[in-house]
C-alpha cells in the first residue's frame, strides 16, 4: 500500500492522535487481559460474527470493491466468511491464557501471557479479511489491536470496526480493545502507531515490512509472493487446469497465493494448455503478449490500471480482440508463454491478475531449476505448487527450493493459508523465511500474538556420559 505524505506540523498532531489511541488501548487491554478465558472467547466470537454475519459480509465485500476497485464482491463475500470459519475451527477450545502446558517429564509449565497492543498494518487487496484475522487472533490471546489499514481499504476496515464495536458490547467488552487509525492514513501515523504498539504484523508493501522490522517494536512481516506451480508429465492435467484456474481467477488473482507462473513438463505441455483452454483460459499470440506488456508495466512498475481486474476487461484495456478464439464473458485467464526470468521478462514477476506465464521444462529437474531462477528474482521464501501423482516429487522440493509451504494437488490460493481439508493453520499472512527476509516461515497464527512464560522445576537429574554423547563420533574419527 502506498501512504500518503504529510507536513512536519500535521505530523505532531497526527503523533498525538496515535498516543490517545494507545493509551485507550492499553486501559482496555489490562482490564480484558485480566477477565479469563470465557471472554478472551467472547471477544473471538463477537469479531468472527461481525464479519460472517450474511449482511454485514455482503456491505463489507461490497465496499471493500467499491473503494479499492480490487477484486469482486462475490469472492470477498466467500473470502470473509471461509477464513474466518476456518480460523474458528483452530482456535475452538485453545487454551490462550494462564497455564496452557505442563510437561511432568520435563518439569515446564508453560503459561501464556498477551503482549499488550498489536499495531496491525494490512493491505488494499483484503480490507476486510485481513484485520478480521489478525484482530481475532489479537483478541484470542488478550491483546487490544489498532489496524492501519491502506488508504484505500480505510472505509472497509473502520466498517468492519463498528460492527465489531456492536459485538463487542453485547458482550460487555470495551470497544477500544479495536482501534483503527484515522484519516488521513500517514506514513507518519503509520510509523508513530508501530513505535509505540507492543507488536506489530505487517502484511503489505516490501515498504510497510521494511519499515515495520526497522520501528524498534517487535515485528512479524511477510515476504512478497510470486508463486509458481510446476506441473509434472505424471499429473492429471484435467484436474490441475481446473484447480489452477480456481485459483487464478478467485478474487481477480489479488492473492500472494495465487499462481504467477506455470512451470510445465514438456510430456504434459500440450494437454495442460489443451485442458486450460476448457477452462476459459486462451493463449496470447507473441504480438498480443507485446501489448498486454504495455499497459500492465509502466516505467518497470505493474500498473494499477491492471490489478484485480477480471481477464475480459484487462483485454479490452489492452486493446485485444480475442473473439475468434473465446467470448467475452467466457474468458477466465490469460496465458502468456515465457523462456526467461528477471526485470527484463516482467511477465516472470507477481501480477496480481488473472494473467499467468507458462514455462516450458524438458523434465522435473529442469523445472525445479527453472522455479529457482524465477524466485532468485523475485518470490523467495514464498511457496510453490506441484501437480503430480509422484509420491517423492513434494518432499524433493521441500529440501531444496527456497519456500516455506510445498502446495500438492490443490488450488494454491485456497490451500497456502489453509483450507478446510489440509492441516495448514487458517491465515491471510503467511511469512517466507529468511529466504523473503522474515523472522518466521509459518503461517501467521495466534501463537504470534502472545507470549509465554515458562516455570522450571526440579527433575531427576540427566547428565550423560561424555561416551554417550560423543561415542559415535570417536568410533568414526577417534578421540
Amino acid at each position: 500500500m502506498e501512504l500518503q505524505e504529510i507536513r512536519p506540523d500535521t505530523e505532531i498532531a497526527r503523533n498525538d492522535q496515535v498516543d490517545q489511541l494507545i493509551q485507550r488501548a492499553r486501559s482496555a487491554q489490562i482490564l480484558f487481559s485480566g477477565m479469563g478465558q470465557e471472554a478472551l472467547d467472547d471477544a473471538v466470537a463477537a469479531a468472527a460474527w461481525a464479519i460472517m454475519e450474511p449482511e454485514r459480509n455482503r456491505l463489507l465485500a461490497e465496499r471493500a470493491v467499491a473503494d479499492t476497485g480490487l477484486g469482486n464482491v462475490a469472492d470477498k463475500i466467500r473470502k470473509n466468511d471461509r477464513k474466518t470459519l476456518g480460523l474458528l475451527r483452530d482456535l475452538q477450545g485453545v487454551i490462550s491464557t494462564g497455564v496452557m502446558t505442563h510437561d511432568e517429564a520435563t518439569g515446564i509449565t508453560e503459561i501464556a501471557r498477551p503482549v499488550g497492543v498489536v499495531a496491525a498494518v494490512t493491505p488494499s487487496t483484503n480490507p476486510a479479511a485481513t484485520p478480521a484475522n489478525k484482530i481475532i487472533n489479537a483478541l484470542k490471546c488478550g491483546n487490544a489491536v489498532i489496524v492501519a489499514p491502506s488508504p484505500k481499504g480505510l472505509g472497509s476496515c473502520q466498517m468492519l470496526i463498528g460492527f465489531i464495536h456492536e459485538q463487542l458490547r453485547k458482550c460487555g467488552l470495551p470497544a477500544d480493545l479495536v482501534q483503527c487509525l484515522p484519516a488521513p492514513i500517514t506514513k507518519a501515523a503509520t510509523a508513530e502507531l508501530m513505535r509505540q504498539a507492543d507488536l506489530v504484523v505487517a502484511t503489505g508493501s516490501k515498504s510497510n515490512v521494511r519499515m515495520a522490522y526497522t520501528c524498534g517494536t517487535p515485528a512479524f512481516g511477510v515476504g512478497a509472493g510470486n508463486v509458481a506451480s510446476i506441473v509434472d508429465g505424471s499429473a492429471d492435467v484435467m484436474d490441475a487446469a481446473a484447480k489452477i484456474v480456481a485459483s487464478k481467477t478467485f478474487d481477480n488473482a489479488t492473492s500472494c497465493s495465487s499462481e504467477n507462473s506455470l512451470v510445465v513438463v514438456a510430456s504434459a505441455y500440450d494437454a495442460l494448455l489443451a485442458a486450460l483452454r476448457a477452462q476459459g483460459a486462451v493463449l496470447l499470440t507473441s504480438t498480443e503478449k507485446q501489448r498486454l506488456q504495455a499497459v500492465m508495466w509502466t516505467a518497470g512498475k505493474l500498473s494499477g490500471a491492471v490489478t484485480g481486474k477480471p481477464a475480459a476487461e484487462i483485454a479490452t484495456i489492452a486493446g485485444l480482440d480475442l473473439s475468434d478464439r473465446i467470448a467475452s464473458d467466457a474468458l477466465t485467464v490469460l496465458l502468456v508463454e515465457e523462456t526467461d526470468f528477471g526485470s527484463d521478462h516482467p511477465f516472470s514477476g507477481e501480477k496480481l491478475s488473472p494473467v499467468l506465464t507458462v514455462y516450458r521444462a524438458s523434465n522435473f529437474d529442469e523445472a525445479c531449476d527453472m522455479v529457482w531462477r524465477q524466485y532468485a528474482y523475485m518470490g523467495a521464501g514464498h511457496s510453490v505448487g506441484l501437480h503430480t501423482s509422484d509420491k517423492n516429487q513434494a518432499e524433493v522440493l521441500g529440501q531444496t527450493l527456497p519456500v516455506s509451504r510445498v502446495i500438492v494437488n490443490q488450488a494454491h490460493c485456497f490451500a497456502t493459508g489453509g483450507n478446510f481439508d489440509n492441516g495448514l493453520p487458517f491465515s491471510l499472512s503467511m511469512g517466507c523465511g529468511t529466504w523473503g527476509g522474515n523472522n518466521f516461515s509459518g503461517n501467521m497464527h495466534y501463537r504470534h500474538y502472545m507470549n509465554i512464560t515458562r516455570v522450571a522445576r526440579r527433575i531427576p537429574e540427566r547428565k550423560p556420559t561424555v561416551e554417550q554423547v560423543l561415542g559415535g563420533y570417536f568410533e568414526r574419527y577417534g578421540a
